[in-house]
């Protein structure tokens, strides 16, 4: 084998997206910059690797270091979370939340969950994902009028239905959910109490979100985003429920985990329990804060008007232009975001009436509150003209100079 290089045309798309990495404002709220350790584990020599099973039973051998890379990420999982149990090999959110349904449910059993058209994920029940075609979904809606969540419509659902999972998480939702809240519906109804923090995991890590880990039965989160790792998933759960899902993970759904991903999995579980990782999760929040308070100033409606974490999501009925046609716009501009359906949104999916933009991605280039504001006067110019050419470009040579004065981690 004697290729040393990346051949060239791959090459040159190698750099045109560092470079797009680069000269971009990257508001996407489930996109960040990993650093280059956590990108040296990945791209480590045990890409090369395949372990079927976990540490102690694998059935290859030649183990004895993936055992205790896969131990060593483990350990700073459940330290990091406070949790009695960690699996870290899902290959990504949607498969971990996957082995969820695997351990506890059959066919045809009740969950409840937010809907998708509310903030919720496609793999809480969608009727477009396979969690809602095997399963029974009934969805919570938002509070029309607030946006929030009502915790008695939620509990008169969970009473009606009876659900076997309760599931607590969203994707859209820039809110902090009552924990506690749900723990008592969960057991009212019998119910396990599930919760997704892919999104917020970062923030739970840095002392900026309560922690779901210690009140639900089975945490599952992806390891980029906010927590600022490589494309990956992790369980955290009780010590009761590790059998049922370490067995629904593999051999339920999976081969042999990526053990190049699990090793940077572990550096950026040790990056996150770092005091610096704490400073950038409260950065996080006070940029997301800044920034919606900024286009609150330029007039734009912002659903439950405001946030509490690293996502803001903006509502663009009173505008006139779709989320779509806007995000569109923005990335001709320099800022990408990406287009979201708005509670009780009466859009389709593919033109619906939010953008959601997530400070994750520019508080790790080092942004700060001034940039928040730069960013918010750019998107109230773009909106405000109707999306004119000439106005765009003049906003993409203004943030283009923006992001490239904050070099990429």
């Amino acid at each position: 084998m004697t290729h040393t290089h990346i051949e060239p045309e791959l090459a040159q798309l190698l750099v045109l997206e560092e470079t797009r990495q680069r000269d971009r404002i990257r508001l996407i709220a489930s996109e960040n910059y990993a650093s280059r350790a956590v990108r040296e584990a990945c791209s480590s020599v045990l890409m090369n690797k395949y372990s079927e099973g976990y540490p102690g039973a694998r059935f290859y051998e030649g183990q004895q270091i993936a055992d205790r890379v896969e131990r060593l990420a483990v350990e700073r999982a459940k330290s990091l979370f406070g949790a009695e149990h960690a699996n870290v090999q899902p290959y990504s959110g949607s498969p971990a939340n996957l082995a969820v349904y695997a351990a506890f449910l059959k066919p045809g059993d009740t969950i409840l969950a937010m809907d998708l058209s509310d903030g919720g994920h496609l793999t809480h029940g969608s009727k477009a994902s396979v969690t809602g075609k095997w399963f029974h979904s009934v969805h919570y809606r938002l509070d029309p009028s607030t946006g929030l969540l009502n915790y008695e419509g939620i509990a008169a659902l969970a009473r009606l239905h009876r659900p076997k999972l309760l599931l607590c998480g969203h994707s859209a939702w820039p809110r902090i959910p009552d924990f506690a809240a749900f723990r008592r519906i969960a057991d009212e109804v019998g119910a396990l109490l599930w919760v997704d923090m892919a999104h917020f995991a970062g923030l739970v890590a840095g002392g900026m979100h309560p922690n779901p880990v210690p009140v639900a039965d089975v945490v599952t989160t992806t390891t980029h985003k906010t927590l600022r790792g490589p494309r990956g998933g992790m369980i955290l759960c009780k010590e009761r429920h590790a059998a049922a899902l370490d067995r629904a993970v593999f051999p339920g759904l999976q081969g042999g985990p990526h053990d190049n991903v699990t090793a940077a999995i572990a550096q950026a579980l040790f990056e996150a329990s770092q005091t610096d990782f704490a400073r950038y999760a409260s950065q996080v929040v006070e940029n997301a804060s800044r920034l919606a308070a900024g286009l609150a100033r330029r007039g734009f409606e912002l659903v439950t008007g405001g946030t509490e974490n690293h996502l803001v999501l903006v509502d663009l009925r009173k505008t006139g232009l779709d989320g779509k046609s806007t995000a569109e716009a923005l990335d001709v501009a320099g800022i990408v975001a990406n287009a979201n359906k708005i509670p009780w949104d009466d859009r389709p999916a593919a033109k619906p009436s939010g953008l959601r933009l997530g400070t994750a991605a520019v508080t790790s280039r080092g942004m700060g509150p001034q940039e928040m504001d730069r960013i918010a006067e750019w998107i109230g110019d773009v909106v405000e003209s109707g999306l004119d050419p000439v106005v765009l470009t003049k906003v993409r040579e203004e943030s283009t100079a923006l992001a490239q004065s904050f070099p990429v981690p």
